[in-house]
């Protein structure tokens, strides 16, 4: 008798904003397993503002369709192996999508030896954490005196980079969307400043956070939010392109950042994007530094989780819409 699983279905394309309306739980059958196959059980599911660009075409991922699981990072549990590489009750990492069981080539997973908390592995020591140390050391070479800036610094990225920057000397303003997360950034993370993209009075507030002007600026939503960032730059800054939130839920995305590239000729800017991956070859070194970072207590981590898979389309919903404080996830299930 075949396995099956619940698993939430794609069944129709936004046309603008995303609703829970999109998607359908349904229980399927799962396939059986080939050689070289496993089948996991799905722990933890991350949820990322990038989900809903996958919506609007080929990215660094094939285009989502009308049909499919929907597809997400996660952690699972190896609960049957056709693969000489996994064995039942292995705990591994991958594509598993939105659903409580996946069958997937192993070749398709990475091996995970927890020394910590499950969900460490999905935020701190996760995308997340290699996301914004390479992002905001090696794109945006960041030091000590620095001015850094960074845009949904409420955000599971943002929340880091930010620490990070104080770490390494800097002076850090964060960018939110409302007062109590101003509060949080600066009074629970060490921010020394922090102002809201919803102000009337944003660019100067912005200003007047960042005299000097900005030497990185990290950017996770861009939009307007770039376009007065970028009027702030300090000579030679240097703006880390990590995400465009902003634009990600809509079939219409406005245009590019207004004045590029003269006023990236003008202040002689450095503007630059990346995925995580660019770096792959130095993961060791930067979870090095994280674990450091944690085991003495310098770096605070904050995780938003929600409880069983029902609550999946609405967690990313919420992220779009800047309901999440730190890194959110969906807790599906604890290993045997």
């Amino acid at each position: 008798m075949s396995e099956h699983t619940r698993r939430w279905r794609v069944s129709a394309m936004p046309t603008e904003h995303l609703e829970t309306s999109h998607f359908e739980l349904e229980t399927a059958p799962l396939p059986d397993l080939a050689d070289g196959q496993v089948r996991c059980r799905v722990l933890w599911i991350s949820i990322d503002a990038a989900q809903r660009a996958w919506f609007q075409g080929a990215t660094y991922r094939s285009a989502i369709q009308v049909g499919d699981t929907m597809p997400a990072f996660a952690i699972g549990q190896v609960a049957e192996s056709r693969s000489e590489d996994f064995a039942v009750g292995d705990i591994v990492t991958g594509h598993l999508g939105w659903q409580e069981s996946a069958v997937v080539e192993s070749g398709e997973l990475n091996p995970l030896r927890p020394t910590r908390k499950l969900s460490y592995y999905l935020s701190v020591l996760g995308i997340t954490g290699l996301t914004a140390y390479f992002g905001l050391l090696e794109v945006g070479r960041a030091k000590a005196g620095d001015t850094v800036v960074v845009s949904g610094a409420a955000g599971a990225t943002g929340a880091l980079v930010g620490q990070i920057a104080k770490l390494h000397g800097c002076r850090v303003v964060g960018i939110c969307g409302s007062a109590e997360k101003q509060k949080w950034l600066t009074s629970e993370l060490g921010f020394d400043a922090a102002v809201s993209y919803r102000d009337d009075d944003f660019r100067k507030a912005l200003k007047a956070a960042c005299p000097d002007g900005i030497d990185v600026f990290f950017d996770n939503v861009g939009g307007t939010t770039l376009d007065t960032a970028l009027s702030v730059m300090a000579h030679r800054g240097r703006i880390v392109c990590c995400g465009v939130v902003s634009q990600y839920d809509t079939t219409n995305p406005s245009r590019g950042a207004r004045g590029v590239p003269g006023v990236l000729v003008v202040k002689s800017l450095t503007m630059q994007g990346f995925l995580y991956t660019d770096f792959a070859d130095r993961n060791d070194e930067a979870l090095q530094a994280l674990e450091g970072w944690l085991d003495d207590g310098s770096l605070a981590v904050t995780e938003d989780i929600l409880e069983g898979l029902e609550k999946t389309p609405e967690g990313l919903i919420g992220v779009l819409n800047g309901t999440n404080v730190g890194k959110r996830m969906i807790h599906v299930a604890d290993p045997s």
